[in-house]
């Protein structure tokens, strides 16, 4: 309590003008309600974290524990703190508390007095308590009504099933709750229903007017000017003569002020402004993500009484989803220019999401950026992400695909559920539209797909008075309530109702929308369908793989390092498929593995690449390739690029360069080897392409050098020769094709093209050496291999932290070199004793 007083009387120091904000962080405490005992708690935080902490449950990622934890989201919980108000902060015309997020049945009492009941995780609310809170001590009490007893009711009333198969119980009440959907259990992710505080709350006090909102639309972009309108919601609580003032944070535009006579209560207010000569915004790797400062405030007289900040980022972003002479398109235009979407599909990354530091959302986005991603899709299982997500998707040129928080289900659409979601939408569409990054809504995932091909209405006995009102309620909210709430909330943007627009079951659904190919994995067809089932745009495909051992350790001993064992088959999601299917391909492509977490990981990725690039050398037929997933939110197995911890597995190695700007890429078409070039850029580039047939102990068999120009934004097969004449008679199984882009001469990209399955390779035993050193404090290592080297992975044996090599999983060829650096928090002798080598010749039984 003496920290916030502390805070507040700072305010006394103000403007007596000046809105004050604090956040009420300290000195929390929290209790199972049918106890009466109260220990600390940290705010923003989750009940689970907190019974954690004070040790009276054990890890839930580590073992097997998650079941044995499902007691808590039986349970209410409550969490108090008391906070000390000046005498002076009681004479603020306007004082409230701003709760951004509460998780999620929740009464809040003030002094005894309840004062808000929040009922969705998704909308922040903030209550005036003018008339609540007094000098000294208050006392804030919030009681969290289990989830599960809380929406039990609602099932019994009509004892409907919803077809929610991701929910790990019984009856799946995920559907009736505004909650993270993913919260009930997921192919990937454990069933962790949280209770608390998961958003921060701050104690908020003004004088004479609250400036509410500020929107910066954009409504005119050309090379001269940029012509802009500040949509401005304020409440007065005092009538009288205002100015609002619209002001350049780096003067590239000229300040614009508005004054007028405002009457109490609330108000809204548009002010046009004009930025000349404007820089644009662009996705990562076309050019800068200019972003333009500025600030909205309310002033009167000589002072400012409120102001809020915003940057914004000139751009033009359409999707163009309509009949062409190839089926129906889906792609973007940025800036007039269409673009090739690279990316993948982001879900939360912690199940106890106040977890996620703001360090971890950095890397996320620099990982990003370093692979050449130019998209995200937040999917709609998950949250709406906080600010600091999008801020960093404006600063670093990532085009944010967003889902509203609906996925793989039929949903209730009774009267009290459309308004939460009516209130769920506006809140989060105005909190997210000024990012230049957000580039369309969709408003489901899978669901429009789910009812015409999952088999729903006799697989759940649905009668057909039951699915007609499903069907219906699904129309109302999807194709009706979300469609109206974006066009009044944030007019221009693109809307879709669900994704994929297609499904994948026919040759004729690649050629319309957007497309979720599930036939490898889930279809259990073999890598190669990837090439050939190509739609106009891949919004999901993968394939799993498992951490490295050093993330396996963390929840899993030795003893349990089979992938049948019990706390492998607990951390395997994918009942339907799971390890088994891992096993499966990894026997049809490789021979028995020695190090299974490392092989399947060079399984997944190898898999993906040719998903990826097939997408890519596709252009303009298929305009986008997010792959399934990005990121994990625990440790255990997953189609996951980066696991828990943010270590790199293979298939995150393969996407950078898959994803390059400049592209070379082999494939076998007809009985032909053809070599594509792709150009992502938005200029014309002169190349040189150089292809070698040489043997696995690197004899040049063949050589041609090829000068290419490509076209900017196209992909063009630039050689082609028949596989049996290339071949001239050698071994396919000891041979390699080895194709390199050249740039003024340096490399820009390389790729290897193999003859035969992995399985089917009379590979070498190569003799691969590793040199570190230490330069200006930099680690490098330095890998060289006399014969080829497919696959060199290097690991660190015991590494605690998460180190990261700059390349790995390569295929190193005869006679080569490569430097590689190493971020980690070793010391180059701990790496030098730490440091394992594997291909997939000593990887591999003979």
């Amino acid at each position: 309590m003496r920290k916030i007083l502390l805070a507040l009387c700072l305010a006394l120091s103000l403007p007596v003008f000046a809105q004050t904000r604090f956040a009420l962080n300290s000195e929390w405490q929290f209790r199972r309600t049918d106890e009466n005992i109260w220990r600390k708690a940290t705010v923003p935080g989750t009940v689970h974290t907190d019974l954690l902490v004070h040790r009276l449950i054990p890890d839930p990622f580590a073992g097997a524990n998650e079941k044995g934890l499902q007691w808590i989201d039986k349970k209410d919980w409550e969490y108090r703190t008391t906070f000390a108000v000046p005498a002076k902060v009681l004479e603020q015309d306007g004082i409230a508390l701003d709760f951004t997020g509460l998780d999620t049945y929740a009464d809040v009492y003030l002094n005894g007095q309840l004062i808000l009941e929040a009922k969705n995780m998704f909308v922040g609310k903030q209550v005036n308590i003018k008339k609540y809170v007094k000098a000294g001590a208050n006392q804030l009490r919030i009681y969290f009504h289990s989830p599960i007893a809380h929406d039990m009711p609602k099932f019994m009333n009509d004892r409907l099933v919803y077809p929610a198969g991701n929910d790990a119980d019984d009856i799946p009440l995920s559907v009736h709750a505004r909650k993270a959907p993913y919260h009930y259990g997921w192919d990937w992710g454990p069933r962790y229903v949280t209770s608390g505080i998961w958003r921060p709350v701050y104690l908020v006090s003004w004088n004479e007017m609250q400036l509410q909102d500020v929107w910066i639309q954009q409504k005119k972009l050309t090379d001269a000017t940029a012509e802009l309108v500040a949509h401005v919601k304020l409440n007065a609580v005092k009538e009288g003569a205002y100015r609002v003032v619209v002001q350049s944070g780096d003067g590239s535009f000229k300040t614009v002020s508005f004054a007028r006579q405002w009457a109490d209560g609330n108000q809204e207010m548009d002010i046009p402004f004009t930025i000349p000569k404007p820089q644009r915004w662009w996705p990562n790797g076309l050019g800068a993500q200019r972003l333009y400062p500025l600030t909205v405030a309310i002033v009167k007289g000589q002072d400012t009484l409120q102001k809020m900040q915003r940057r914004i980022g000139l751009r033009t972003i359409e999707v163009i989803n309509e009949a062409d002479n190839m089926g129906t398109s889906f792609y973007l235009k940025v800036n007039g220019r269409p673009v090739f979407m690279k990316g993948a599909n982001y879900i939360p990354s912690d199940n106890f999401l106040p977890r996620v530091s703001p360090q971890q959302y950095e890397k996320m986005f620099a990982d990003m950026q370093s692979s050449h991603f130019n998209m995200i899709r937040v999917w709609g299982g998950g949250i709406y992400e906080n600010d600091q997500f999008y801020d960093l998707a404006d600063e670093k040129g990532i085009l944010v695909w967003q889902d509203f928080m609906f996925a793989c289900t039929l949903y209730p659409s009774d009267k009290n559920f459309l308004e939460q979601v009516k209130e769920e939408t506006a809140y989060n569409i105005a909190r997210l539209r000024n990012h230049p990054s957000l580039a369309l809504w969709c408003g489901n995932n899978e669901i429009a797909v789910a009812i015409k091909n999952w088999g729903w209405k006799d697989g759940y006995a649905y009668s057909d008075e039951q699915w007609q009102k499903m069907l219906k309620g699904y129309d109302t909210l999807f194709l009706d309530i979300l469609r109206k709430e974006v066009q009044q909330h944030d007019p221009g943007r693109f809307y879709f109702p669900s994704s994929p627009i297609s499904n994948w079951g026919k040759a004729e659904d690649f050629r319309h929308g957007d497309n979720h190919y599930w036939g490898v994995w889930h279809g259990m067809e073999w890598f190669e369908a990837f090439a050939t089932h190509i739609p106009r745009f891949m919004s999901e495909y993968g394939f799993q793989s498992f951490p490295e051992l050093n993330t396996v350790r963390t929840y899993a001993d030795s003893s349990q390092w089979d992938i049948n064992s019990f706390v492998m088959q607990a951390h395997q999601k994918s009942a339907t498929r799971g390890n088994a299917a891992i096993k499966t391909y990894m026997d049809h492509y490789y021979k028995q593995p020695r190090n299974f977490p490392a092989l399947s990981q060079v399984l997944q990725a190898e898999g993906m690449k040719t998903g990826m690039e097939a997408h890519r050398r596709a252009m303009p037929f298929c305009m986008g390739t997010l792959y399934w997933q990005f990121n994990d939110c625990w440790p255990g197995a997953s189609w996951s690029g980066i696991d828990y911890f943010g270590r790199w597995k293979a298939m995150q190695y393969f996407v950078k360069k898959a994803y390059e700007p400049l592209l070379v890429s082999n494939a076998l078409e007809k009985g032909e080897i053809k070599t594509y070039v792709v150009n992502d850029r938005l200029e014309d580039e002169n190349l040189l392409l150089v292809l070698q047939l040489m043997d696995m102990e690197g004899k040049v068999l063949s050589e041609k050098k090829l000068a290419v120009k490509t076209k900017a934004n196209t992909s063009e097969a630039v050689h082609s020769t028949g596989k049996e004449a290339l071949l001239n008679g050698a071994d396919a199984g000891r041979v390699i094709l080895y194709t390199k882009l050249l740039k003024n001469n340096q490399p820009v990209s390389e790729n290897v093209f193999y003859f035969a399955e992995t399985r089917n390779l009379q590979l070498p035993d190569p003799v691969v050496t590793t040199h570190v050193t230490v330069n200006e404090g930099k680690i490098s290592v330095k890998v060289s291999t006399d014969k080829l080297a497919k696959n060199v992975c290097l690991l660190l044996e015991d590494d605690k932290g998460v180190s990261h090599f700059s390349d790995n999983y390569f295929d190193l060829l005869p006679g080569a070199t490569r430097t590689l650096q190493l971020d980690t928090k070793m010391s180059a002798a701990e790496v030098s004793k730490q440091l394992r080598v594997l291909h997939i010749a000593n990887a591999c039984e003979k």
